[in-house]
């Protein structure tokens, strides 16, 4: 299908061939006329065709977007969700990690050395004690030294021992704060696909607009192929017109020659009429001539 009207095939009607042009060219140009806009008519179809046909990929474009649309917002929704869910976890764990620390507090686990360093200490006490020749003073500071770990290591083992709540708090504290990680994942991994689906709706919808503009482009053509159809449609009337009004002439004239005919035969049969009647002889055609205008 061409993009373009070839004008050289078009037909032109001036005033000078509807008006002086004779039966003959006139019968002649309207053939070509009624082919020409048989031709753009046809065109003009198939142009409507290949614009529907865009105007359909259009709408399914925009289908697609919308399709896109509904489902990046139902996932932008559940996003919402697991961040409120995990807002909600992640201040609960802090509550319970908060909780944890003031036991510690309360207890005095925060501050000092540890189960572990203070049985380290005292094993290096009392290596020293049993490798080293001290003197009586020192040894008994030594002493005094390793009773005095001893007996912080006791304390705070019976304080760790007399509150197993500690670890259990702790222990619930980094359970909620596990399931906060997971409704963050799934924020991380929903929000990954809503902008998936965003992308692909802007993409469909760029798309959309680019058949858009063809569709419109089509249209125009079509337009222009239906307006030269019409035109020469027009000018294939106002021939077909002019044909018959030259029909109509010439069956007037037929008509008026006839009738001068007949009006010449009847002069003609009265002379002959007026003959017979002074006495003269008529002859065969003579006499079928006054038959003929009912005189004999």
């Amino acid at each position: 299908m061409a993009d373009t009207i070839d004008d050289s095939q078009n037909v032109d009607l001036t005033e000078d061939d509807l008006e002086e042009g004779s039966k003959g060219d006139l019968i002649k140009l309207a053939g070509q006329l009624r082919d020409r806009r048989n031709e753009l008519n046809q065109m003009a179809s198939d142009r409507a065709s290949s614009r529907d046909e865009l105007n359909a990929k259009t709408r399914e474009k925009v289908d697609e977007a919308q399709e896109h649309r509904e489902k990046r917002d139902e996932l932008n929704e559940q996003v919402q969700e697991h961040k409120e869910k995990r807002n909600e976890l992640n201040a609960k764990a802090n509550e319970l990690f908060d909780e944890v620390e003031r036991m510690k507090q309360d207890l005095e686990l925060g501050e000092g050395k540890n189960l572990d360093e203070l049985e380290d200490e005292i094993e290096q006490l009392e290596f020293k004690q049993q490798t080293e020749v001290l003197s009586s003073d020192d040894e008994r500071e030594l002493i005094e030294k390793i009773e005095q770990k001893r007996e912080e290591y006791r304390e705070r083992k019976q304080k760790l021992e007399q509150n197993d709540d500690l670890e259990g708090i702790k222990a619930k504290a980094q359970e909620v704060r596990s399931k906060a990680s997971q409704h963050h994942q799934k924020v991380t991994e929903l929000a990954d696909e809503a902008q998936e689906h965003h992308n692909q709706m802007i993409e469909a919808y760029r798309e959309a607009d680019e058949i858009r503009d063809e569709a419109d482009d089509m249209h125009d053509k079509f337009v222009d192929a239906q307006e030269a159809a019409d035109r020469h449609h027009e000018d294939f009337v106002r021939v077909q017109k002019r044909l018959r009004e030259l029909d109509k002439k010439e069956e007037r004239q037929r008509k008026a020659h006839r009738e001068e005919k007949k009006e010449a035969a009847k002069e003609e049969a009265e002379e002959i009429y007026q003959k017979f009647k002074e006495g003269e002889t008529l002859d065969t055609e003579d006499l079928m001539k006054l038959q003929k205008t009912g005189l004999l």
